[in-house]
């Protein structure tokens, strides 16, 4: 198997280390940068005792440098950086003639006047903006395939969009009034130092918050009238739950009039039959957290209430590796031509 120089930008959040668990591990992949101005000098194994005796984990942090990214030979860099900082190192690295995979929200949002809306400042790089494809495996591979910047869809909205967009396609369900509730875990907000997010404050805790306006309502309502090829806009309501990983979504949306509901069902399997970390569990039964979370699977069931006419999604996917480092990486094997599931079968 041919190898690939990979950077990742980043790496010492929780989304950072896990792109560095599942690429060190990757037989297409060498391990050539792993940038972290807080543990710079330090080898991987040190900062992370999960990667001792792991080969490439002697790797040392390095401070995130462009020009110093790019003498290492990188040929595709991951950039795990909040937003409204990744676009400064996308333009950077693109320039430098390596692919960018960007975890971040800078790059998802099509509309610069949506994405001022929602993230309260002019977008930062409009001309990079309008080759970045957004980077859902499962209905953008051949974008991915020749793409040089991919942004790779948020954690809520890959729960979201999944069990949605074939039944949007498809025309079987009514597009206004689609309500949905998600619940994630603490790892969501990312590895920083914040009282709300302290184990007191969590513990023995749910509670909504961003409502009634999450930033990912800008991508969700974007992808969904893709989808639907009409404006789409959506109830959401983000939860946070005391535990580390996981998302646990719950949709409900109206069938269009004479929609036989057996539809909800058969259009799923058949636009996942050849997904390989789309797992369809059948009608009636609930996806569990406990289930997908240290994996790249995301669990999608599906019921019918007769008494109101509305169809019930239920997904659960890990946060930060389906709905985020590991959806990176399966877009990163579709990009280099690997097997679309290459170093992805974690369980």
């Amino acid at each position: 198997m041919k190898q690939v120089k990979v950077a990742v930008i980043g790496a010492s959040g929780y989304t950072g280390q896990e792109l560095l668990r599942i690429l060190l591990r990757h037989q297409g992949v060498e391990l050539v940068c792993a940038t972290s101005r807080q543990y710079a000098g330090q080898m991987l194994e040190d900062v992370f005792p999960r990667f001792r005796h792991v080969p490439g984990a002697d790797l040392r942090f390095t401070d995130s440098d462009v020009p110093a990214v790019a003498a290492t030979g990188a040929e595709v860099a991951f950039l795990a950086l909040p937003h409204g900082v990744a676009a400064a190192y996308a333009r950077g690295l693109v320039d430098a003639g390596i692919k960018v995979i960007d975890l971040s929200a800078d790059f998802r949002i099509s509309d610069p006047a949506v994405y001022e809306e929602f993230y309260d400042k002019p977008h930062p790089d409009l001309e990079l903006l309008k080759e970045a494809v957004y980077g859902m495996p499962e209905w953008h591979g051949e974008e991915i395939r020749r793409a040089r910047l991919i942004a790779s869809p948020g954690c809520y909205p890959t729960s979201i969009l999944l069990p949605l967009i074939p039944l949007l396609k498809a025309g079987l369900l009514e597009t206004e009034g689609i309500v949905v509730c998600s619940s994630s875990g603490v790892s969501g907000a990312g590895r920083k130092a914040d009282i709300s997010l302290l184990f007191c404050e969590c513990n023995e805790s749910v509670r909504a918050y961003s409502v009634p306006k999450h930033r990912h309502l800008s991508e969700i309502e974007q992808e969904l009238s893709l989808a639907a090829s009409e404006k789409v806009v959506i109830s959401f309501t983000p939860h946070l739950v005391p535990v580390n990983t996981g998302i646990c979504t719950t949709t409900s949306a109206k069938l269009k009039p004479g929609i036989d509901p057996v539809l909800i069902g058969k259009t799923l399997e058949n636009a996942y039959k050849n997904e390989p970390f789309v797992r369809l569990l059948g009608a009636n039964k609930c996806a569990d957290t406990k289930n997908v979370t240290r994996t790249n699977f995301v669990d999608i069931g599906w019921a019918y209430d007769p008494r109101t006419g509305r169809a019930v999604l239920m997904s659960a996917e890990d946060n930060v590796i389906k709905g985020a480092g590991g959806q990176g990486v399966h877009a990163f094997n579709i990009l280099c031509g690997f097997d679309p599931a290459e170093g992805l079968w974690i369980i």
